[in-house]
């Protein structure tokens, strides 16, 4: 295949609203070097992340939910790892064709279909949970192609998954079966679910259906039959009382004022796993209902390749598969993050780059 020198994506010019996101068809198609891999991007997932990132949400300047920062907001420090290096290409989730391999780079041939997680690890003495974040630290998938550390590529070329649905995987589900994973939710278990018809809330349903636990996850009315189809025995509406002592494990995603109620719902000894707070990320907590019933609470961000990687192994069996309620081209990203934020389709939105045929 022929690799232009320019491509077409999109820039995130500055921490704002949609106006900061630009259309550009001059961008330079990176070059891989020793260890590196070119992918063409065949598709890309929409995500909580990019408009936190885009918002400049992740500073600590910032303390109201996702849909309520004010697009003029004055935020420096907004990405996940700090400050931003402007112009960013932003996207986590990938599906992608290896086009050009660098120097000395083994364990990929072209023409393979590959995907990546999209907080991937780099740990050091210092911070055993380092990571760089894909749209974040690094360029991403909201462009043509996309330059990857082939030690951070996994192989899905067998996998009976589209390319649509692979690429709306790596953030939603690979979050998800973190979360799952460090609150060592099990066959048997009792797992309450918040946002439970969004991205990862959808994914964290399939998954711990997949697992044996008995899911009730917390959702609109009009998107129950979603999470029911995801395996949900049973579905709370939002803003509905909670029972308390109930679920051995939480999984949570939206933060807020519902935070107290959470917590008390967890049985003795229970497990509360966090990693995002749409809702809101400042929260009011009675220390005594943490350490009296022995919860643990898990912040989740930090995923070990491992853990990825058994989500590769579901992918490629096709034991799981997410629910995609639109698709998009590329250019036409605004309209694309406007759905997404409207929370009025289920699951996952998925933007297409056009595809070179030469």
């Amino acid at each position: 295949m022929h690799v232009p020198r320019h491509m077409k994506g999109v820039y995130l010019t500055r921490h704002g609203g949609a106006d900061a996101l630009e259309w550009r068809e001059d961008i330079p198609v990176p070059q891989p070097g020793a260890g590196q891999v070119l992918v063409q991007v065949l598709a890309a997932g929409v995500n909580n992340t990019d408009i936190n990132t885009r918002i400049g949400w992740y500073s600590s300047d910032v303390t109201s939910a996702t849909d309520a920062v004010d697009d003029d907001a004055d935020v420096e420090a907004g990405g996940w790892g700090g400050a931003l290096a402007f112009p960013r290409i932003q996207g986590g989730d990938l599906c992608g064709k290896v086009v050009a391999l660098g120097e000395e780079t083994t364990g990929f041939e072209l023409g393979q279909r590959v995907t990546c997680q999209i907080n991937l690890p780099r740990p050091t003495q210092d911070n055993p949970f380092g990571f760089v974040a894909l749209g974040s630290e690094l360029d991403g998938a909201f462009a043509e192609y996309c330059l990857l550390e082939a030690s951070d590529l996994y192989d899905v070329t067998h996998s009976p998954l589209s390319d649509i649905e692979i690429a709306a995987m790596p953030c939603a589900f690979g979050t998800a079966w973190n979360l799952l994973s460090r609150a060592a939710v099990k066959d048997g278990d009792d797992v309450l679910i918040t946002g439970a018809s969004g991205g990862v809330g959808l994914a964290a349903v399939q998954l711990a259906t997949h697992l044996g636990a008995s899911v009730t996850g917390i959702s609109s009315p009009g998107k129950a039959e979603a999470v029911r189809n995801a395996g949900a025995k049973e579905v709370l509406p939002r803003g509905a009382s909670l029972p308390e002592a109930t679920f051995d494990k939480v999984i949570d995603v939206v933060g807020g004022e519902v935070w107290p109620e959470l917590i008390r719902a967890l049985k003795p000894g229970g497990h509360y796993a966090v990693s995002g707070a749409i809702a809101g990320p400042v929260v009011t907590a009675d220390l005594r209902e943490i350490y009296l019933p022995d919860i643990t609470i898990h912040g989740c961000t930090y995923q070990p390749a491992e853990v990825f990687a058994g989500l590769v192994a579901l992918m490629n069996k096709g034991a799981v598969r997410p629910l995609v309620s639109a698709t998009y081209p590329l250019d036409q990203i605004r309209q694309a993050q406007d759905d997404f934020m409207s929370k009025t389709l289920p699951g996952k939105l998925v933007l297409i780059p056009q595809q070179e045929t030469t």
